[in-house]
């Protein structure tokens, strides 16, 4: 695949930049033509192959977990506060929460984590029967593989890994991110300008569809 292989160049040119002294995110960003995202909402949800990094990740249960940093019901009259809600909004990744839990989740907090995209999802989030400590650290390592994102505006963009990474792994992550983009949009390949693939302190590699 002509894509694939135009990948794999940007990113031996982007090991070629100047060193730095973290380990830098890559960045995948897909510059969209001929779809109006307000009309035509893009939405994506996937699973890639590899983590991309530990997602600070919340829970909404019954009863407090050691596993996860856990919201019981008790504590959500603090939250009538829009602060802290604004405080969790931003503290954490991706909440998850029991079903029983979700009219009273939705009720308390989804003005705020819903726009946001953070609201626990049938998609991935919401725990059905009992919970324990494996369904937890399986819920856990699932979202760390999950990409979840809506476009604002034409262009998606979104990390995929770690410069430290091996090239196979990102473009295994890269590939599963863009056939996911490509089957959402309405009108496939046709919709993509360009794809774009970058460090955090470097000039972004464009490759172009063909």
């Amino acid at each position: 695949m002509a894509v694939k292989q135009d990948l794999q160049k940007a990113l031996k040119e982007l090991r070629k930049e100047k060193e730095r002294n973290f380990d830098q995110t890559v960045d995948l960003i897909i510059n969209l033509r001929k779809i109006d995202v307000k009309k035509t909402p893009v939405n994506l949800f996937t699973r890639v192959p590899h983590k991309i990094r530990d997602k600070k990740i919340a829970a909404f249960l019954e009863t407090k977990n050691n596993n996860i940093d856990t919201i019981t019901p008790n504590e959500f009259k603090k939250y009538s506060d829009k602060k802290e809600i604004r405080k969790i909004s931003r503290k954490y990744d991706f909440f998850i929460a029991e079903a029983k839990l979700m009219p009273s989740v939705a009720k308390t907090f989804g003005r705020f984590l819903g726009p946001a995209g953070k609201m626990p999802s049938p998609q991935l989030g919401i725990i059905r029967g009992n919970v324990n400590d494996d369904i937890i650290e399986d819920l856990k390592k699932q979202i760390n593989k999950s990409v979840k994102h809506k476009a604002k505006e034409a262009s998606i963009k979104l990390p995929i890994g770690k410069q430290s990474m091996d090239d196979s792994v990102l473009m295994d992550n890269i590939m599963a991110i863009f056939n996911a983009v490509v089957k959402e949009l309405p009108g496939g390949k046709e919709n993509i300008k360009n794809v774009e693939v970058k460090f955090t302190m470097t000039k972004p590699q464009k490759i172009q569809l063909r």
